[in-house]
This record gives C-alpha cells, sequence and structure tokens, in this order.
C-alpha cells in the first residue's frame, strides 16, 4: 500500500501536500508509470484526509497530465517522461529591462518547458489572487518580491508561504523574512550602488553635493537609498534625495543619481538651460541602459538582466537550489 509523506510544518494547502507528495515519488521512482494509486476513500483513510482534499489533489494531477483516470478502476501513474516543466513567472512590472529578463528565460528552457506571466503590479492583493488562482497548476513560481516599501510584508510572507518550498523561486531580489532555503537569482541593491559608486571614486571627487531622484510611488527598493547615503557618508559628500526634479536649481559640483528615464529627460534639459557643463559641472549616473542613453553619452549602472533570465532558467532545468548574485556593473560614458 502506498503511503504519502507530508511535511505538516508547511503552511501549504493540504491538497497541495499531496500533489507534491506524489509527483516527489514518480521522480524518486517510488511510483512506477502505470501504478495504480490508493483510491480516493483509501488514500482519505490512510492519511487521515478528507475525501474532498484527496479528490481535489487527484483531480490536479490528472489534468496536468501526471495520473490517468480509467472510469470503473481508478487512478493510474502517467510518469514524468514527456512532462513538460510548468513555471508560472510573476514579475512587478513589464518594463523594457523586465521583458529582457523574459525573454532570456525563455532562450535557455526552448521546448522543455511552459512558460505563463503574470504581473503583480508592486500590488500585493494582486499577487495574493494570482497566488490563490493557480495553487497547484505549477511546477516552479518564479517571483519577483519586489512591492514597495510601504508594503504589508505580513501579507506577502502570508501569500509566500501557500507556496511549497521547493517549487518557489525569487527572481531580481530576495524576500528577507521569507526564512526556507528558496532558491534565487538577485541583485543586493544596497552594496551594489555602494561597491560601483565607490569604483568610480576617482571621477566622483570633482562633485561635493549628490543628489538620488528616488520616485515618490514607493515602488524603488529602499536599499538603493541606504547604499547611497553610506557612499555619500564615507566619502563626505553632501547627500539629498528627492521625489523629483521639478524645482530643483541646479547648482555647479553636482553629480545625480537618477532612476527613471522621465526624470533623466527632465534632468537632461534642465542642464541644456542651465549652461553648465555636462561630465564637468554637473554628472549624472542613470540606472539601466538603453540605446537612446548610450546616444546621449549617459554613464548607467545596472544589473545584467539577461544573465539573470538565463540563469534562473539553468537553475530550474538543473534543479539547483543556489542563491545566486547577479552581476551588475557601470558602464562610463560622458556625463560623469
Amino acid at each position: 500500500m502506498y503511503h504519502l509523506k507530508i511535511d505538516h510544518q508547511q503552511k501549504t494547502p493540504k491538497y497541495l501536500k499531496i500533489v507534491d507528495s506524489i509527483i516527489i515519488d514518480i521522480e524518486k521512482g517510488v511510483l512506477k508509470k502505470n501504478q495504480q494509486l490508493p483510491s480516493l476513500n483509501e488514500l482519505s483513510s490512510s492519511s487521515d484526509l478528507s475525501r474532498d482534499t484527496v479528490e481535489k489533489a487527484y483531480r490536479i494531477l490528472k489534468d496536468r497530465g501526471v495520473v490517468t483516470a480509467v472510469k470503473g478502476k481508478g487512478f493510474y501513474v502517467n510518469g514524468l517522461e514527456n512532462h513538460k516543466i510548468q513555471i508560472l513567472l510573476i514579475l512587478n512590472k513589464l518594463s523594457s529591462y523586465k521583458k529582457r529578463i523574459y525573454y532570456a528565460f525563455l532562450e535557455i528552457l526552448q521546448d522543455k518547458a511552459d512558460v505563463d506571466l503574470q504581473i503583480h503590479h508592486y500590488n500585493p492583493y494582486l499577487f495574493e489572487e494570482i497566488i490563490a488562482e493557480n495553487l497547484g497548476k505549477y511546477d516552479y513560481y518564479v517571483v519577483v518580491p519586489i512591492f514597495g516599501f510601504q508594503a504589508d510584508e505580513s501579507q506577502i510572507m502570508n501569500t509566500l508561504e501557500k507556496i511549497t518550498n521547493n517549487k518557489l523561486m525569487f527572481l531580481d531580489k530576495e524576500f528577507p523574512r521569507y526564512q526556507q532555503n528558496c532558491p534565487s537569482v538577485f541583485q543586493d541593491f544596497e552594496w551594489d550602488v555602494f561597491n560601483t559608486l565607490e569604483g568610480c571614486q576617482t571621477q566622483l571627487i570633482k562633485y561635493k553635493r549628490l543628489v538620488l531622484v528616488f520616485p515618490s510611488d514607493n515602488n524603488c527598493p529602499i536599499e538603493i537609498i541606504r547604499g547611497t547615503r553610506t557612499f555619500c557618508s564615507r566619502y563626505k559628500k553632501d547627500f539629498f534625495v528627492k521625489e523629483h526634479l521639478i524645482d530643483e536649481k541646479l547648482e555647479p559640483d553636482t553629480i545625480f543619481l537618477v532612476i527613471e528615464d522621465s526624470d533623466l529627460a527632465d534632468l537632461i534639459k534642465k542642464v541644456r538651460l542651465s549652461g553648465l557643463r555636462l561630465g564637468e559641472q554637473i554628472g549624472i549616473i542613470s540606472f539601466n541602459d538603453t540605446t537612446l542613453k548610450e546616444l546621449l553619452d549617459i554613464t548607467v549602472i545596472s544589473t545584467d538582466f539577461e544573465a539573470m533570465g538565463k540563469t534562473a532558467a539553468t537553475m530550474i532545468l538543473n534543479k539547483q537550489k543556489d542563491k545566486i548574485k547577479n552581476p551588475f556593473f557601470m558602464i562610463q560614458r560622458g556625463s560623469l
């Protein structure tokens, strides 16, 4: 008689624990192809679970093609030989940079996986809905856990805990409150920014002020402010955080660190109207490279988005459980 192996410490719904247990045992060879599974009543009785819970689990396994239902006989193991990996990729937004991650992710997986894409738009309630609607349907849930520093972390944590631990992967950023051993490909926003600025300190000596243009929507990682502040404190630069540049009067010997492209455009206009020399009296560093920034000769700092997507996909194919810091770099141009 087959016996389930369920971790009662996990907060995952019971029917998903059944699904995960059966899939793991198929992968290990405990359950063989064409082997009959216990009936609903048998598994319910032996596992001390309700019949409805077992039936829901079997239905999910059937929908995913892992088992076959034979009328009048029961459920039989199909096996996983021809089973494509099912992945739900949940991004915070669909920017040009996140598209790079997505397409690099698909490039590595090719026909080995089916990938569905959802966007939570920094909204914990929408994220909760996405997970609730898709529990049990996927082998992996790849999540960008960026919600802004005013989001309710307890709500996000409760949602994450509903996902079986070995099915969850963090992308772009880790979620510190999640203490389980979860694979991730992440940026370290605080120290990436600090180390990159420190690495070009020779070019920054001429600037006495640093202005970080940090959007007011609260969606950007707060760690960017911490890393920039630490750099300014260590190298004795006046540090300011501005939500926008509408009323900003440009002063010589100022370097601007700009996150959003709309603020970058406003800043370039102001510099041109001011008569101050870009790269000498005023400096600009922008987040994330584009062809236009290259043409405008704007210095950028960025993570390697293509590498992030490719690394995550490779980890899934190889069933790796590592935590990998993604490369971060600067491209120095005339605006510095």
